[in-house]
């Protein structure tokens, strides 16, 4: 297995770390017990929507552009986040996708988070990464943790070693799903899941009101290779609508199914409308709509 040409991802991340400012962005950077970078972007700092918008290009492997522009799709909600990546496959599920589950029940409190970012990609401990033709090599790492506080030493560890890094090459940014740089990077994750739907789909080779922010007001434009048909075919498929657990807010949802996210269909996680163009025809496929109404009851 060999990276992509000229492209390490947590390289990528590590330069945009340095250049994260601390004090405009309202995040804390501080060292760990084995020596890694802690990056606080919303415990015990504020952060905020744009800290949220650096911590997601981040998360992207440096290889996707995250923006805040005005829509009139959603008048209610006037501001929507634009995510954009040449490299959608390697910057999506290679990187930014939620998919290293982390636990430690040794210690006073358990600790229990998912792991995204480009770290995923040196560890590569998922099934995904069997189909995935990249892997990086870098000697640093960055992971992202969606956690109101900093992993234990032992998770820092087992990262460390799972990347083959040294804790000191290990940046871990953390911050809480209900604070604005949480909210943010989830909300910016509307591409990666159409990716990831179109994996479970076949056709890729190689919580709450975040959740509803992508199911019932996401918008995705993929370009594929292949017959049109079997992008026409995607076009359907794709749309959150398509799930038969489509229809309520997620948190009515997540409440009848006791809190057992395994019980909720996986098809449901992806944008409400999609575009997909075929590449070889120039045809363009549309499917599902912006829901309004069960946008405005999520958030009301």
């Amino acid at each position: 297995m060999t990276k992509g040409p000229g492209v390490s991802v947590n390289e990528r991340s590590a330069e945009l770390v340095m250049r994260l400012d601390a004090e405009e962005l309202r995040v804390g950077i501080s060292r760990g017990e084995l020596g890694e970078t802690l990056i606080d972007a919303g415990s015990k700092k504020l952060g905020g929507i744009a800290a949220g918008m650096r911590i997601a290009e981040i998360c992207m492997g440096g290889l996707g552009q995250v923006t805040l522009m005005p829509s009139s799709k959603t008048p209610r909600w006037p501001w929507t986040i634009v995510v954009r990546s040449s490299s959608p496959v390697i910057a999506c599920l290679a990187s930014q996708y939620a998919g290293w589950r982390l636990a430690d029940d040794s210690g006073p409190k358990p600790f229990f988070a998912l792991g995204s970012g480009p770290a995923r990609a040196l560890a590569r401990r998922e099934p995904l990464f069997e189909v995935l033709n990249y892997a990086d090599d870098a000697t640093r790492a960055t992971l992202v943790i969606e956690s109101g506080q900093p992993p234990p030493a032992k998770i820092v560890a087992t990262v460390a070693q799972h990347c083959r890094v040294k804790p000191e090459d290990l940046t871990i940014i953390f911050a809480p799903t209900q604070s604005l740089v949480g909210s943010t990077q989830i909300v910016a994750r509307v591409l990666e899941v159409a990716m990831h739907k179109t994996h479970e789909l076949g056709f890729v080779k190689a919580m709450g009101r975040t959740n509803d922010a992508i199911i019932f007001g996401g918008r995705v434009q993929l370009y594929v290779t292949g017959p049109a048909r079997e992008a026409d075919e995607l076009a359907k498929k794709l749309p959150s609508r398509a799930s038969r657990d489509y229809g309520r807010p997620f948190s009515d949802i997540f409440k009848q199914v006791k809190g057992d996210f395994y019980a909720i269909d996986p098809m449901l996680f992806s944008p409400a409308q999609i575009t997909v163009t075929a590449l070889e025809t120039g045809e363009s496929f549309h499917s599902g709509a912006i829901d309004l109404g069960l946008l405005d009851a999520s958030f009301a």
